[in-house]
């Protein structure tokens, strides 16, 4: 009975080691970092895309205004234009588009500055959110690892659980287990001088007297905390 204690409690520590994995943490905690990488990425692309968009239609708008003084000044320079009040129009034109163009570059360089700090921030993100899947992947393969690992484990206790259940009286093993999940795991405990192991309690002459009165194969209960009591060399019944 106390090597089928003995097993459970190991196979307990197993599966507590399995949850308590520091890979698990490290994970979760990653992942949490990751969510906020990912939110910010998705608002610096968009920010790219707008801030493309905007450059975009600077550069078509100063294309458009460089070409029509382009077409004015071809004109003033073939000397089409014969009339004084159009030709003086024609020069108050061209020196207005000249204006224009300065103000729409203006404009273009100030979204391109915009442009390229917004890449730059996108390209920070990119990278840590690339940092965070190559970390990621570590640690998932530690984790899988120590896993494998915990689960042989497991396995080999089982097998011996099993075989040294099998021994002993199925009514006896649904008892144990029965008071293993009411008493914190330890359903059967020794009884080491006068002292129960599983609730630490000395226990009374009379129980005394009774245990040692108990046949050698008498199931024996603590009468302090319940639990299957054993008999060993150490006893003082």
């Amino acid at each position: 009975m106390l090597d089928l204690q003995d097993l459970d409690l190991q196979l307990d520590q197993v599966a507590h080691k399995r949850k308590s994995l520091p890979e698990h943490q490290a994970l979760a905690e990653l992942a949490a970092e990751k969510s906020v990488v990912d939110r910010e990425l998705v608002t610096a692309d968009t920010e790219v895309s707008d801030l493309q968009r905007e450059q975009k239609k600077a550069d078509s708008d100063v294309e458009q205004v460089r070409q029509r003084k382009a077409r004015n000044q071809q004109r003033l320079d073939s000397g089409q234009v014969t009339s004084p009040k159009d030709l003086e129009n024609l020069q108050h034109e061209v020196g207005s588009l000249d204006r224009r163009i300065s103000d729409l570059e203006d404009a273009e360089l100030e979204v391109m500055e915009k442009l390229e700090a917004a890449e730059a921030v996108q390209a920070d993100l990119r990278t840590r959110a690339e940092a965070f899947a190559g970390k990621q992947a570590e640690l998932e393969t530690s984790r899988d690892a120590a896993l494998k690992e915990l689960d042989e484990q497991r396995a080999q206790l089982g097998d011996k659980r099993a075989t040294i259940a099998a021994e002993l009286p199925e009514a006896l093993v649904t008892q144990y287990q029965r008071l293993r999940e009411h008493n914190g795991g330890i359903g059967a405990a020794p009884l080491v001088g006068k002292r129960c192991m599983g609730c630490r309690m000395e226990l009374a002459p009379s129980d005394l007297n009774r245990i040692k009165a108990a046949a050698p194969d008498a199931v024996l209960r603590c009468e302090e905390c319940g639990r299957i009591l054993v008999r060993t060399p150490e006893s003082a019944a």
